[in-house]
């Protein structure tokens, strides 16, 4: 008879910082993939997404029916504490990318996991981006991020040729928000076209999913129309674009500084921050989040 025994899955071993909450039901809820993410956004549904900068909370998202996490480097200002975001480093946001993915396999996760790309990773050339954009892969995330329009969609398009998913970001871009002039609407009047314009090419350029963040919600709904193969995910930019975005830290209200207009406190109304976290799927689900006469422009 052998003396030998079984060993038990991690998750079953006694740990002092308590279990992890279990992953979402495998019959209702199957892996985030780009041709998933492709067919919500050609049946209109809705797609949910928040930051998430740690395991234990990545986990909790994910079993909240979080559709997509994203990595961002507003970590900058909510868990480093500076100004902007300007002084994350590329380090960092392996850290904390190999940290959310951690946490999402712990629990067979299924969201799908974007990271940024952080000021100065991919500003020098398109083989700038590509390294940076390695190291973020290969510490779990399914896809990058990056800032800005113009200059940047051959950088797109350089990255997906090599099998990497992007996500662009126009409108209010916190990178350059000094060259912005500070947190001010962007895309107004005769700017909107620009924007437009951009759009269309990072779409273009292969770029699948697109950040409208603080635009006319008027315009952000012209571009969620017009771009068939890219899905734009809004914050600040009104409930027309076809999904929503945002920092988990202000949607459970414990941000340090102002609650900006276009955040939902969803913690106000729920018992914890799982009830919280699921209200806030629901809500962009059912489109009663954002609501543009209070979240928009």
């Amino acid at each position: 008879m052998s003396n030998t025994t079984t060993p038990q899955p991690e998750t079953t071993q006694a740990s002092p910082y308590g279990t992890l909450p279990p992953a979402s039901t495998p019959a209702s809820r199957k892996p985030l993939s780009l041709p998933r993410l492709a067919d919500m956004h050609a049946r209109g549904e809705k797609i949910s997404m928040l930051t998430a900068y740690d395991a234990t909370f990545a986990a909790m998202a994910d079993a909240a029916g979080i559709d997509c996490l994203l990595v961002g480097d507003s970590l900058g200002m909510v868990c480093q504490g500076l100004n902007t975001t300007v002084g994350v480093s590329l380090d960092t946001m392996r850290y904390h990318t190999d940290s959310v993915s951690r946490g999402l396999r712990r629990v067979q996760g299924t969201a799908w996991l974007i990271a940024d790309l952080p000021f100065g990773s991919y500003q020098e050339s398109r083989e700038q981006a590509l390294r940076s954009a390695t190291v973020l892969m290969q510490a779990g995330a399914h896809m990058v991020k990056l800032e800005g329009g113009g200059w940047t969609t051959e950088t797109v398009r350089f990255l997906v040729e090599r099998g990497i998913p992007v996500c662009a970001h126009l409108g209010l871009t916190p990178q350059t928000v000094r060259a912005l002039g500070g947190y001010r609407v962007q895309g107004k009047g005769d700017a909107g076209a620009l924007l437009k314009q951009q759009a269309h090419a990072l779409q273009d350029a292969g770029a699948t999913m697109l950040v409208l963040e603080m635009v006319p919600a008027a315009l952000a709904a012209e571009l969620t129309a017009e771009l068939k193969h890219c899905a734009t995910i809004g914050i600040g930019a009104g409930k027309g674009t076809a999904g929503q975005v945002l920092v988990l830290h202000d949607m459970l209200g414990i941000n340090l500084g102002k609650m900006p207009k276009f955040v939902r406190n969803f913690m106000a109304d729920a018992p914890g921050v799982l009830p919280a976290l699921k209200a806030y799927v629901q809500a962009v689900k059912d489109g009663s989040f954002p609501d543009d006469q209070l979240h928009a422009w």
